[in-house]
């Protein structure tokens, strides 16, 4: 049984070979070609644990590629004045914020946005947001206050949920009839 089973895998093994040597149509000087390349850009990887490249572990040994410039001097010096001024820049921290989310009110908005709300409706949402619990509790977390203390909230949610009952009820008896 164990010799049948190696033939058969030293035959496969074999099959699988020599299809990959005939689909390579790469001559032995190609391929010396490609590997002394290789060796002299460093695009190999040495023996050892790294798993870098040779011109990773040492860039000063190897030659560059060519860099091509898209940009001047002067437009990457204007393109960082204007992310100094809009704050479109990486703030110190662990939270990987800009400097204008992290401080807003220190630089101007880039989007005007019109607001379609009124100042009493927002006025009205805000005040319903606070009955309700549904505000960010203060600290750290991202919880609402309504997650953080349900118990507070309890009477607003039965207030809420019967309310909303009522609309679908009477928007359910509108389409009967």
């Amino acid at each position: 049984m164990n010799f049948a089973r190696t033939t058969v895998s030293l035959l496969l093994l074999a099959a699988i070979g020599t299809a990959a040597q005939a689909q390579s149509e790469k001559t032995r000087e190609q391929v010396k070609a490609e590997y002394a390349e290789a060796v002299r850009t460093g695009d190999v990887i040495p023996a050892g644990d790294a798993g870098l490249k040779l011109n990773d572990l040492y860039p000063q040994r190897y030659p560059h590629g060519a860099v091509a410039v898209a940009v001047s001097r002067a437009q990457v010096k204007a393109e960082l004045a204007e992310a100094i001024r809009t704050g479109d820049m990486m703030a110190s921290g662990e939270l990987g914020l800009k400097l204008n989310e992290e401080f807003p009110q220190r630089y101007p908005a880039v989007v005007a946005v019109a607001s379609t709300k009124t100042r009493d409706q927002v006025n009205a949402e805000t005040r319903e947001a606070i009955r309700n619990g549904d505000m960010y509790a203060a600290g750290e977390g991202m919880t609402k206050l309504n997650e953080e203390f349900p118990q507070r909230y309890t009477k607003a949610r039965a207030v809420y949920a019967s309310k909303a009952q009522d609309s679908t009820v009477s928007a359910a008896s509108t389409l009967v009839h």
